[in-house]
């Protein structure tokens, strides 16, 4: 079995030594051999964590050769917006190297088995990968997951399937345990817990059984929110009506947008535009000159934001959130004219 721990600047250490002790440790108990290693794009030298930047040894480059388990770790660094040391943007560079090819195409391999600890889950989802899958992150970021499209299930481990992931740093130990007894069966990993002398925690949710009656803690709150009428006068439909453009500060990167707004019935109605891209805004309320929808980008990540912004006059400022990630924009009136 190929075990490859994928390293990038700004890793998290217990993410992927957690994981490496477990598999190496197992590799006791089984005739199969276990070959675990820590890789990453160039394939050589050291790579430094987001601990005090604490090098690891690289022992090979990422190679789509190996059949196996591949493993995405989370990053350490800043939780401040914009910060370059920020957790997105180190999460975030890392999915634009060529480590975000390589995850895509693990996914697409039926002899892959893609794994996350933290917030490696995340930086799969930077990617473009795991819309609509079963995933789980770091506490913190379930509400960021879950805008990116992926069902963000409050569960210790995630089975779903060829996607393994783990929620916040120690789940590395119960994620790896259990990758241990999926694939080499539950004795060899109750020895390897009687080795490290640690229980797996948790229930490994996966999709599949009974649903439960009442409560789902596995669903995703999405419920549509109702337009609210907008109670102002014709000179407020008059500010806000029109052609504005914006820019969106996100801890990744600027977004660009041109909204075309217009009130319609006491309602809101919009429409989007990025690099020639055109979306409509959804469950928008306008109350005043204060304005909320809900609204995806593409870029410079595919993400469901939701926008919360009052115009004064021909300035319209702002914040969109995902999460606890919140992005802040500004633009302004281009002409006064309602083209939806």
């Amino acid at each position: 079995m190929n075990v490859q721990i994928m390293l990038f600047d700004g890793f998290d250490l217990l993410d992927v030594v957690a994981p490496y002790e477990v598999f190496s440790a197992a590799n006791q108990f089984t005739e199969e051999e276990i070959d675990v290693r820590f890789v990453s794009v160039e394939g050589g030298g050291d790579v430094l964590s987001g601990i005090n930047d604490f090098p690891l040894k690289v022992e090979g480059k990422l190679d789509a050769s190996k059949k196996g388990i591949v493993l995405v770790p989370g990053s350490s660094g800043s939780m401040v917006d914009g910060e370059a040391d920020s957790i997105p943007m180190k999460l975030k560079k890392a999915s634009e190297t060529e480590m975000g090819g390589f995850i895509r195409n693990a996914i697409n391999d039926l002899e892959m088995t893609v794994t996350s600890v933290c917030g490696g889950s995340l930086l799969i989802a930077m990617t473009g990968s795991i819309e609509g899958r079963n995933v789980v992150t770091h506490y913190l970021g379930m509400d960021l997951l879950a805008a990116t499209g992926a069902n963000a299930v409050n569960a210790r481990v995630v089975d779903d399937g060829d996607i393994i992931s783990g929620a916040g740093v120690t789940s590395g130990l119960d994620l790896a345990i259990y990758v241990v007894e999926r694939e080499l069966g539950p004795r060899i990993a109750y020895e390897v817990e009687q080795l490290f002398q640690y229980e797996k925690r948790g229930v490994v949710w996966k999709s599949e059984g009974d649903l439960p009656i009442g409560y789902n803690s596995s669903k995703r709150n999405d419920e549509a929110h109702t337009v609210t009428e907008n109670p102002g006068n014709n000179q407020l439909h008059d500010e806000i009506e029109g052609t504005w453009e914006v820019t969106i500060s996100t801890p990744i990167g600027e977004i660009n947008v041109t909204y075309e707004l217009e009130i319609k019935d006491n309602k809101l109605i919009g429409i989007a535009v990025t690099d020639g891209d055109q979306s409509e805004l959804e469950k928008t309320e306008a109350i005043g000159n204060r304005l909320k929808w809900k609204q995806q980008v593409k870029k410079p990540m595919k993400i469901n934001l939701n926008f919360d912004v009052s115009i004064n006059g021909t300035t319209l400022e702002g914040q969109a959130k995902a999460g606890m990630i919140s992005s802040k924009l500004k633009g302004s009136k281009v002409f006064n004219k309602g083209a939806v």
